[in-house]
């Protein structure tokens, strides 16, 4: 039963548990204040378990103890920050990892040179960011092809059909992630099915068998694990021996990869673990589905938008007035204002990404609490995207919030705008404004009356269910 409770709390805790078997800690929580282990062996996790998902027991943490708490996952003490203020005091002074990548190099059994693993880091990020950029900009009329067909859709439909957002925009983070990261091979449906099939087998034992062991006592998983990785990987070589041929003149993600000089095996894990950053964080901008464990921007803001007519009508004349007929450019996104303060609002109000996590790697120290080094932190961001002391009404949908310069400043602390923002996040936010400012512009959207969206808090916070509209052409 504790196995089965493991897997069903969410992929954070796996991240935790990876990083915490990877580096081992003090059993020290250093006086922060917080729960004692509820179980020896297993610390708070039957808490977490009871409390539904980490997001919600660490919301009654931070409500019992203040924004700077501690729990214990197994025998090992776990800092939570859920407050502006102290984000800040961390953010700005300590050195940390990211967990996740620590976790799939593991995995993927990725070893790079001793001493060289901040240095890697900086070459991907530095690599990564201008071919994202690159590729975007070069495959950009691609992309709006691919929103316009599914837009044409919908326009087709009778008022009164409903339009299951997740399964459509699923449908459209598939052909747009494959065709733009490795060009025209996954034009063919076949290619995207079997692509996600390797993909979702690999996140299910990174989800499960990474952390309790079980894969390498199950023959069969391990065989159909191994099985994907090695097609995912041979699908990659591929993919970039075929693009390496062609030259420069190609435009997909992997040929801006191929030319940065970079050594085989790098070009293998960098391709490997980008592909999953920006599938992932497209997802996260489109949708996720109940195996990768992402959500989207986009669900979330056309169903706001269908449940705020005041909202909807101001983005379309915003729309209207920048854009006339013409169809949206990445040259006119960033007059886009209202359009980004909508999808803004609508990160904050889904508490879109309710926690992160970061290891120690050097002492750090917030407000009077000393963190050891090789703790592992929990930056509750869910806590702090509905914190009355930084946001006004916080549960209501308001995207006139993000007109105030001292809001912005709060919300690219955490990551989510500005310098802070990732480069696949960026990414993802320019696809959303190209989904909305074409959507808008043609159709009306209407809540389906007496449905009830739920959320399910993991790794990105995403309906229970598949979310449902209606749509009516604009006159």
């Amino acid at each position: 039963m504790l196995d089965f409770a493991i897997f069903a709390v969410t992929f954070v805790i796996i991240l935790i548990g990876a990083v915490l078997y990877l580096y081992p800690s003090s059993r020290s929580a250093s006086g922060v204040p917080g729960l004692n282990p509820t179980e020896e062996k297993d610390g708070n996790l039957q808490d977490i378990v009871n409390k539904g998902s980490l997001h919600e027991f660490l919301v009654g943490l931070h409500d019992e103890f203040g924004s700077v708490a501690s729990f214990w996952f197994g025998g090992r003490p776990v800092v939570s920050l859920g407050a502006v203020d102290q984000l800040r005091q961390h953010i700005n002074p300590n050195w940390t990892t990211d967990s996740f990548e620590t976790m799939l190099k593991s995995l993927l059994g990725y070893q790079s040179g001793s001493g060289v693993g901040m240095t890697e880091s900086m070459i991907r990020k530095k690599v990564y960011e201008g071919a994202i950029n690159k590729t975007l900009e070069n495959n950009f009329p691609l992309l709006l092809q691919l929103v316009e067909e599914l837009v044409d859709k919908w326009a087709s439909y009778p008022k009164s059909q409903h339009t299951p957002l997740c399964a459509h925009l699923l449908g459209l983070a598939m052909k747009a992630v494959t065709q733009l990261a490795m060009g025209s091979r996954f034009g063919d449906d076949a290619e995207i099915i079997q692509f996600r099939k390797n993909h979702e087998a690999i996140w299910s034992e990174i989800g499960k068998g990474y952390l309790d062991g079980s894969l390498e006592k199950s023959s069969s998983r391990k065989a159909h694990y191994e099985s994907a990785l090695a097609e995912m990987e041979s699908v990659l070589k591929s993919v970039a021996k075929q693009r390496s041929g062609q030259g420069s003149s190609q435009s997909s993600f992997v040929n801006y990869l191929l030319q940065a000089n970079l050594t085989e095996r790098q070009v293998l894990f960098f391709f490997f673990f980008t592909i999953m950053s920006v599938f992932l964080l497209f997802l996260y901008i489109i949708y996720a589905c109940s195996y990768l464990y992402y959500f989207p921007v986009c669900i979330w803001a056309v169903h706001f938008l269908s449940v705020s007519e005041a909202v909807q009508e101001r983005l379309y004349h915003e729309l209207v007035e920048v854009l006339g007929e013409e169809p949206v450019t990445l040259e006119k996104i960033p007059q886009l204002r209202y359009c980004q303060q909508v999808l803004n609002e609508t990160v904050r109000t889904a508490k879109l990404t309710p926690m992160a996590a970061r290891l120690q790697e050097v002492e750090g120290k917030v407000d009077q609490h000393v963190i050891p080094k090789e703790t592992l932190v929990i930056y509750a961001l869910g806590v702090v995207l509905q914190d009355a002391d930084t946001w006004s009404l916080p549960y209501r949908f308001n995207p006139d919030r993000f007109a105030d310069e001292s809001v912005m400043k709060s919300f690219s602390l955490l990551g989510f705008s500005g310098s802070q923002a990732c480069p696949e996040l960026r990414f993802a936010y320019t696809v959303a404004a190209v989904l909305l400012s074409t959507l808008v512009r043609r159709l009306r959207l209407h809540r389906v009356e007496g449905q009830v969206v739920e959320a399910r808090y993991e790794l990105v916070t995403t309906p229970k269910d598949d979310t449902w509209i209606t749509v009516s052409k604009r006159n």
